[in-house]
């Protein structure tokens, strides 16, 4: 008996499974996606993107030839709250201390789309995060801070049409080369409304 038929008949006994499921050989999850109950190397005989080198394009092995060996991951400080020159305080002082990055996080009112002098989130402005209601915010949270020489994390996802605007704007003001903005922004509203119950759009 094979290795892979011994550890077939310990599964079934594991899981229960009775001969005639076994027969199917597939099983379906909920979205009717097909699956077996385990996997070996000759399920990889046609998974084209074990094909492909890393840092060559579609980019499906990695977007760099040496990854992470030359290129660390960038740890940063999820951080932003109260107003935007506080925030850009806290910045300028984690990169001068060796920070490579940031991670910005807004407050709950700029998540919503509102300004901070709305009645519906007055008691929510600069808590939990940076409050952001113009281009004119965006341009004091990252003053001084030069755009094109690091990455920029930002958790967002209601507004983020609005936000990714205000940043692109900021950085022309610096007049950064676009090309060179590096970073993420999210864009999920399933989240906010299945995690957090706040959203602008419905899903």
């Amino acid at each position: 008996m094979s290795k892979i038929s011994r550890y077939t008949k310990l599964e079934d006994t594991d899981f229960k499974i009775s001969n005639e499921e076994r027969s199917k050989e597939t099983f379906t999850t909920a979205e009717n996606i097909p699956f077996k109950t385990s996997y070996n190397s000759n399920d990889l005989s046609n998974v084209e993107h074990h094909q492909f080198l890393p840092g060559t394009p579609p980019y499906l092995g990695g977007p760099y030839a040496s990854m992470y060996k030359s290129r660390p991951w960038t740890i940063r400080q999820y951080a932003g709250f109260s107003t935007a020159e506080e925030s850009n305080a806290f910045y300028r002082r984690n990169l001068k201390e060796g920070q490579k990055g940031l991670s910005v996080a807004f407050d709950l009112a700029t998540h919503r789309g509102y300004d901070s002098d709305h009645e519906r989130v007055q008691g929510d402005v600069g808590k939990a995060g940076v409050a952001i209601d113009s281009i004119e915010d965006m341009k004091t949270l990252f003053d001084k801070i030069p755009l094109d020489e690091m990455s920029v994390s930002m958790t967002m996802n209601g507004a983020v049409l609005p936000i990714m605007a205000f940043y692109i704007a900021s950085a022309k003001e610096q007049n950064v080369d676009l090309t060179k903005l590096k970073g993420t922004i999210q864009n999920d509203i399933l989240k906010e409304f299945m995690v957090r119950n706040t959203y602008i759009y419905p899903p």
